[in-house]
Parts: structure tokens; sequence; C-alpha cells
């Protein structure tokens, strides 16, 4: 039987640089790169909902929404290739629904937390990568798209969701990087702490 692979997931603010990090890893590795909300059929029709400003909704159906997304993700997607040795670097998590919908939304923490358990069964991350970024960095970064629900959100909320990923992060399987670094300096920095995964 073929050991467990590693589960690596990147998490941070959007345009903290944890997509290009995730994918860059992902091939060093020769890891499965995945994504969420979406990366499946069923999950890319629930991401074109959920991401459309048009709608409105709820923070609680948005986190409803991603956590149907996920619970086919890892059974699906995830699950089946750690089982088979294959080792996966996932661009969001679990934590993004936390960080999103818990502390940017005010969705109740603990029912979150029950129904992440739900969602995900016993898969967890080996360890989690947040590229943390001030969110006035974001402004600088990139111009806020209005059609898309977070991106649309004001900078108190992105606030909120920065501090809910700090406050995440004090779990010992976390490795926090200062995102506004330059890209090869935070390349070079997930680097070392990634050496001694049991890839």
């Amino acid at each position: 039987m073929a050991s467990r692979g590693v589960f690596l997931a990147f998490e941070g603010i959007d345009v903290s640089g944890k997509s290009t990090q995730a994918k860059r890893v992902a091939a060093i590795h020769d890891a499965l790169f995945t994504f969420e909300p979406g990366d499946t059929p069923l999950g890319a029709q629930l991401r074109r909902w959920v991401l459309d400003a048009a709608t409105p909704m709820a923070p609680s159906t948005e986190a409803l929404m991603m956590l149907t997304d996920r619970s086919h993700h890892v059974r699906t997607l995830i699950e089946p290739t750690l089982a088979n040795g294959g080792s996966v670097v996932t661009d969001r998590f679990f934590a993004s629904t936390l960080a999103y919908q818990g502390y940017g939304g005010g969705v109740d923490l603990g029912l979150l937390r029950a129904a992440s358990e739900l969602a995900m069964g016993t898969t967890r991350p080996t360890l989690t990568v947040l590229l943390d970024l001030p969110v006035e960095a974001v402004n600088e970064r990139r111009a806020r798209d209005a059609r898309d629900r977070f991106e649309a959100q004001d900078l108190a909320y992105h606030q909120r969701v920065r501090d809910g990923y700090l406050e995440l992060a004090k779990d010992s399987t976390w490795f926090v990087i200062d995102a506004s670094a330059s890209e090869d300096e935070v390349a070079s920095a997930i680097d070392e702490r990634l050496a001694d995964l049991p890839w």
C-alpha cells in the first residue's frame, strides 16, 4: 500500500502571491496543483455563483456554497490522490472559509468549524503556508474588481480577513511568510521550510 502523500495548503488575501507560489511548489515536487473554489465541474458552477457580486448573497450562504465545493473537492480529487501516495498543493482550503466568511463576514466560527469537519472528513493539510500582506498593498498591486464579490469588499473587510488569518496561523501546522518581500525572497523562504516535508 502506498504511503500517504504530502498535503500543502496556501492561504492569504487576494494578490498576496499565493497562487504563483502554490503552482511553483507543485511543479517542483511533482504534486497535484488544485484550487478552491472551482477545480471540479461541480465546483466551477458553484464558483461562478459565489464570486458574482451581482447576485446578493449572505455570508452564511457563501460559506455553505464553499463547503459544498470543498466536500466534493476532497472526496473526488484531494483524498484519492493522497491515499494513492501522491502529494497535493492547493490554492486555498478550509482556512479561507474561516477567514472570509467567519472573520470577514461574521458567520459564527464554531458553526463554521463544525460544518468544515463534515465537509473535510479527516483530510487535513500537512502544512498551511500563509502569505501575509498588509491590506493597503492590495490597492497598490491591483485595482479592485467590482464584479467579484470578495474583491469588491472594502478595506475594513479585508483587514478582518487578514486578522483572522493571523489568528488561525498561531497553530503549529502553519508557516507565515511576509508576502511584501520580493517574489524570489518569498520563494526562497518557502522552499527552506518545505525541505523537511516527506515528499
